[in-house]
């Protein structure tokens, strides 16, 4: 049976997708069975994050209103074998209920262990959809103070809705302003939130490019292991703004 984990944030912006589309090729690195499945009708771009958009048939609006089966929707990655998509291309005729939406995600959870639901911004119906699928969730957060006052708010509807796990992560992290004492850390983050600190991601061109990473040093992998093992190892974003070459590096990347 899958871990379903809700990817949320709260406001839009946070970088949900680009996470929960990492994630799921960071898992499914370890062969382990992945399922992506994007909850945001009519404003979906995970497809697009996965390089799958001009592969996509059927998606979830056509499973939920009976058009297709469930494993017709679902769209194989090229690169990894164990990693599927179910992509949201269009608005539903008739509002997506709760247990609706709960019944397609269910009917897939034996054939996966992880479905990561990609979810929608706010916190209104689709927040609600989203999080009724899932019994584990993916905070996303910035570094800056109006999005962790949103995302403290998302963690307390998320502590209402009885998550067994509220996870955090910190996207898009400048090192060289966090060295400089321009931003805060992100365990400074982790504080004001209060709850399970999963991971750390820099802010990298290759990721907000939807480029995937390749190498030893990928922040996904870790967020991976620390999901998959329980580690608690964190991405370095700042040591190599330490210092007078990292006080150079800074000046430079300011330049750039």
């Amino acid at each position: 049976m899958a871990r379903r984990l809700v990817v949320t944030g709260g406001k839009g912006g946070t970088g949900k997708t680009t996470i929960c589309a990492n994630l799921g090729i960071a898992l499914a690195k370890k062969n382990l069975r992945v399922l992506l499945v994007d909850f945001d009708l009519g404003l979906n771009n995970l497809d697009v994050a996965m390089g799958i958009e001009h592969k996509v048939v059927y998606d979830f609006v056509d499973v939920a209103e009976g058009r297709c089966r469930g494993a017709q929707a679902l769209v194989q990655d090229a690169f990894e074998p164990t990693l599927f998509t179910m992509p949201s291309g269009h608005l539903a005729k008739r509002p997506i209920s709760v247990d609706l939406a709960n019944r397609v995600v269910s009917r897939l959870a034996d054939s996966f262990d992880y479905i990561l639901i990609d979810c929608p911004a706010g916190v209104d119906s689709g927040f609600r959809r989203a999080v009724g699928c899932a019994n584990e969730s993916i905070v996303v957060v910035t570094p800056h103070l109006a999005g962790i006052r949103d995302a403290d708010k998302t963690v307390a509807m998320l502590d209402n809705a009885g998550m067994l796990s509220v996870n955090v992560v910190v996207n898009r992290v400048r090192g060289d302003l966090v060295a400089g004492g321009e931003m805060l850390s992100i365990f400074e983050v982790f504080s004001l939130l209060g709850h399970n600190s999963l991971g750390a991601i820099p802010e990298l061109d290759d990721v907000n490019c939807c480029k995937r990473l390749k190498g030893k040093h990928n922040p996904f992998d870790i967020l991976a292991d620390n999901l998959h093992n329980g580690t608690k190892e964190m991405f370095d974003c700042v040591s190599q703004y330490n210092g007078l070459f990292g006080s150079l590096r800074r000046k430079l990347k300011r330049n750039v």
